[in-house]
């Protein structure tokens, strides 16, 4: 089949600051003003960039710019609750998010790819098998997506997992756990690739689970935030107990180890996927709130914030 490609100058998109850069800078660089730039990122136009951090630069239509809610996110490590623990209470200013996500038509049985798809989202909510749906497509599975092309929505049913829901994971006191409890930091650090791969063997998106773990610790494995959530993932005891207990399949994770710390997030992580129909926004919200507190509160403020960050991150990872 013929995949159209997107009119680059119809979405916006993240942009990495370099050593150096400025508003003026980069606005030149992708044909925009100060100003325009500045308020699609929240900041006043004589504000000043830091090196690691991220813009997104907005469509480049000639009509009014988006809204300052596209802020800018940093690319530095998050002290991060991690994984459920800071519904302690609603945030006045907490918003909510759809927890369904309705596909863009093209006519029975077929679906238009719109900016952050991936196969896997698809194939969940059409629930069809992602191999199935590739191959009614003649696509290779493991490729992005290109927004605007359109898939057929055909293929065998995709298979149970036996981490389909993650409407039992903890939250609040549940997921704080016992002090003396696993995972316990090490001085180990992990690599992108690294958490790629856990992540691709398990049926998740590389740059969503790199993006969360450099969020989260900067792939650090040795990190305990404030709130007891320890190494790379920042998996709280209470939460790392449930994840052994209900999404493992009888492959108990290493309490001391980088590389089953990263997988116990990579378990939560596709729990959440299967639970949200694959929507990466939704479930990195819940592995920072807890996916029934956002069903039931919406979005607080500082989980917005996070989930803004990560979505920026996965760019540098590699997209979708």
């Amino acid at each position: 089949m013929m995949l159209a490609a997107p009119d680059v100058a119809s979405a916006a998109f993240a942009h990495m600051v370099g050593p150096g850069e400025s508003l003026s800078s980069v606005a030149a660089a992708d044909g925009l003003s100060v100003d325009q730039l500045a308020a699609a990122n929240g900041m006043s136009s004589g504000g000043q960039l830091i090196a690691g951090s991220t813009l997104m630069i907005p469509p480049q239509t000639g009509g009014a710019v988006g809204s300052a809610s596209a802020t800018a996110a940093t690319a530095t490590a998050s002290a991060g609750d991690g994984d459920g623990d800071s519904d302690d209470g609603v945030a006045a200013s907490g918003t909510a998010l759809s927890t369904s996500s309705a596909p863009a038509s093209a006519g029975a049985g077929a679906y238009v790819v719109v900016p952050g798809d991936t196969l896997s989202a698809i194939a969940a909510r059409a629930g069809v098998s992602v191999a199935s749906l590739a191959a009614a497509n003649g696509i290779d599975p493991s490729a992005p997506l290109l927004a605007g092309s359109t898939l057929q929505l055909t293929g065998s049913p995709g298979a149970a997992s036996p981490s389909a829901s993650a409407a039992t994971q903890p939250v609040g006191a549940a997921a704080q756990g016992s002090v003396s409890g696993a995972p316990y930091p090490t001085p180990e650090t992990v690599t992108a690739s690294q958490i790629g791969s856990i992540a691709s063997a398990h049926g998740v998106s590389p740059s969503l689970a790199a993006a969360i773990g450099w969020q989260e610790s900067g792939f650090n494995n040795d990190l305990v935030s404030s709130a007891d959530a320890r190494g790379v993932m920042q998996i709280l005891p209470g939460t790392w107990d449930w994840i052994q207990r209900t999404l493992t399949a009888g492959a108990p994770l290493a309490p001391a180890s980088a590389a089953d710390n990263v997988r116990g997030g990579v378990l939560l992580l596709h729990s959440l996927l299967n639970s949200t129909g694959g929507d990466p926004t939704l479930a990195a919200a819940g592995y920072y709130q807890g996916l029934s507190s956002v069903r039931s509160n919406g979005l607080f403020s500082d989980t917005q914030q996070y989930v803004n960050s990560v979505m920026a991150l996965r760019q540098r990872f590699g997209g979708p």
